[in-house]
């Protein structure tokens, strides 16, 4: 992660992390249910242009914030984040898990995004299908199982740095977390998709490969019919993660959006 610089802020008697990389207008990124991964050509190319700012989720890496119990209460510390630093409203960008944090931010408070990015977000119940669970096996093949064609992405072998015995604890910490914040009901909150039908007047774009064996289409689709003026980018022969598997689309689509 030497690409980022790295501070902490206290929210009340805790302290969060914020990874920190670019110049210009602030774009808050939340990553995935492993943490962090490496230094992609997205976060260069964004980085030229956009501040980027990245909370690590409590218990991933450091200390675990022992009263948050759901993702719904790491939103709302994030969301103290954001009135504290005086960056609301701000640009959001949302990977998995951290489209599911965005989306419960979303449902709060949307004066607090100016546009929101969500790539194939956890958070609402597939009504067909189901969110692949990764608890049961190995983290590294889960990180697999994201991509639709392993030997055709790039750097695939280095997504999230060395397969070092760091690397492995690193991914433990964080399923062990991810157990603690959505292990029941599995990777969504009941609520969430009635609550997104109180947003409007936030321009939300949703990314999603057409082969993700990890988040099927119907999660997608309930997105879409909740959250008002929504619409959807889906990339042709890609899986979970559009930004390393289709990266030039991905910077293409986003810049758009964010323009």
């Amino acid at each position: 992660m030497s690409d980022w610089s790295e501070r902490r802020v206290r929210v009340g008697d805790d302290e969060i992390t914020l990874l920190e990389a670019g110049s210009g207008k602030p774009l808050l990124v939340f990553h995935d249910e492993l943490g962090p991964t490496s230094w992609q050509r997205w976060h260069g190319e964004l980085a030229k242009t956009r501040r980027l700012i990245m909370p690590l989720i409590p218990g991933f890496k450091g200390e675990r914030i022992g009263w948050i119990r759901s993702v719904r209460d790491l939103a709302a510390v994030y969301s103290h984040v954001l009135r504290q630093e005086r960056l609301a409203p701000i640009d959001v960008l949302g990977f998995s898990l951290g489209g599911w944090i965005a989306a419960e931010m979303l449902a709060a408070n949307p004066g607090q995004f100016g546009k929101a990015a969500l790539v194939a977000p956890f958070g609402i119940k597939p009504s067909e299908g189901f969110i692949m669970d990764f608890f049961p096996m190995a983290a590294a093949d889960y990180v697999k199982h994201s991509v639709a064609d392993v030997e055709a992405v790039e750097g695939f072998a280095t997504l999230y740095g060395p397969a070092s015995p760091e690397q492995y604890e690193n991914w433990e910490d964080a399923r062990t977390e991810c157990a603690r914040l959505a292990w029941e009901p599995y990777m969504h909150n009941q609520s969430l998709e009635g609550l997104l039908r109180g947003v409007s007047d936030v321009p939300v774009l949703l990314f999603w490969g057409e082969k993700d064996a990890i988040l099927p289409e119907s999660a997608v689709q309930a997105y879409l019919r909740s959250i008002s003026g929504s619409r959807v980018h889906i990339f042709k022969e890609c899986g979970h993660r559009p930004e390393v598997e289709h990266p030039q689309e991905f910077l293409a689509a986003l810049n758009r959006f964010f323009a």
